[in-house]
């Protein structure tokens, strides 16, 4: 780093990204991105969008953000479409966060959350989950300060209950509750109805999970029209023309795709419970998942020597050497045949270790 570099910035600890490995080829179930691709059609989109990318993207995404409204069920003016679910995240940072309005959530959930709060010189406090990795909601009734959850969390999978976040919202209408629903669409139920009836809910999702678009970088926020015009005045003070011209079109075309999306789903859900049940029979701890990974452990191996095997077997998963979730193991699911050479190579490399 140069001299030059804020004192603040020298010192923040960055967020760190799942592997993206040029070195090898490796069946990647580290970074929770689809594995199925996008519709045809959105990749059509993509190549018609190329044709005008001389010109500046439209910095209200009004075509986007008016599919978007009407998938979704809310008016134009309670939606913002940003540049993935993390600018969405940082815009809500800035605008609400300041020495005097901390935020607060769980020690065990997105890693984004702290580095936002240092980035923008914001105080924060986490939150223990409970022995059994889910949140308690007493925790968060009378806290100071504004709350994010990721929900379903991230990285132990579990989702709270609809009728919790009510309680939270309704504990305290001061403060801005920002619930993550970045898995929203592989859990059974979300808080999407709930932001015409609490005007301090803020939901933020991403098209990266459920929709095969993670390399385009798409996300929004939905939430009362006030909260959006929050964020609209940080968004156009700082990136305007935040999603580009292909993406844009990218996303009008994959909303046009539910149908297409639902089925991936589906697959992904099923492949998900058949790969727990499979790991239950391996000895492994597997905790409920109402998303697209499973978060495992066993007592018969620390967590970061199995990710160490299964990387030099070709198979990336996600390992947090954090204190509390050393032990465990993030697997994104990925297609059939991916799954089961993850719990072939699994079974040989505790296999092996038991005649060492």
């Amino acid at each position: 780093m140069s001299r030059y570099l804020k004192a603040a910035f020298a010192a923040l600890a960055p967020y760190v990204p799942g592997e993206q490995p040029r070195e090898r080829k490796y069946i990647k179930l580290n970074t929770n991105e689809s594995p199925y691709p996008p519709p045809q059609k959105v990749a059509d989109a993509a190549l018609e969008a190329a044709k005008t990318l001389r010109l500046y993207s439209d910095p209200e995404s009004h075509a986007l953000r008016a599919k978007a409204a009407e998938v979704f069920g809310v008016g134009m003016d309670e939606i913002l479409m940003t540049n993935g679910s993390d600018e969405a995240l940082n815009f809500a940072f800035m605008a609400f966060g300041d020495a005097e309005h901390p935020f607060v959530f769980p020690n065990h959930t997105y890693g984004f959350y702290s580095v936002l709060c240092r980035a923008n010189g914001i105080p924060f406090r986490t939150i223990p989950l409970n022995a059994d990795f889910t949140v308690n909601t007493e925790d968060y009734l009378s806290v100071r300060g504004h709350i994010v959850l990721a929900n379903p969390n991230a990285p132990t999978g579990i989702a709270l209950k609809k009728k919790e976040i009510e309680r939270i919202l309704q504990a305290d209408e001061s403060r801005v509750v920002i619930v993550d629903e970045a898995y929203a669409d592989f859990s059974d139920e979300n808080c999407l109805d709930l932001i015409h009836t609490y005007e301090n809910l803020l939901i933020v999702r991403t098209f990266s999970k459920s929709r095969s678009l993670a390399g385009a970088r798409l996300g929004f926020a939905v939430g009362q029209a006030a909260l959006i015009d929050d964020l609209n005045r940080v968004k156009n003070a700082v990136n305007p023309y935040n999603v580009n011209s292909m993406t844009a079109l990218c996303g009008i075309a994959a909303l046009d795709e539910e149908g297409y999306y639902r089925e991936m789903c589906s697959r992904i859900t099923r492949q998900r419970e058949r790969t727990a049940a499979d790991l239950r029979a391996l000895g492994f701890t597997v905790l409920p998942s109402s998303t697209n990974f499973l978060f495992a452990s066993t007592a018969a191996h620390h967590g970061k020597w199995l990710y160490a095997h299964l990387k030099e077997n070709g198979i990336l998963v996600r390992h947090f050497d954090q204190e509390g979730i050393r032990e465990y193991l993030r697997i994104t699911i990925g297609t059939e045949a991916e799954m089961d050479a993850f719990l072939q190579t699994l079974q040989r490399i505790l296999k092996e270790a038991e005649g060492a």
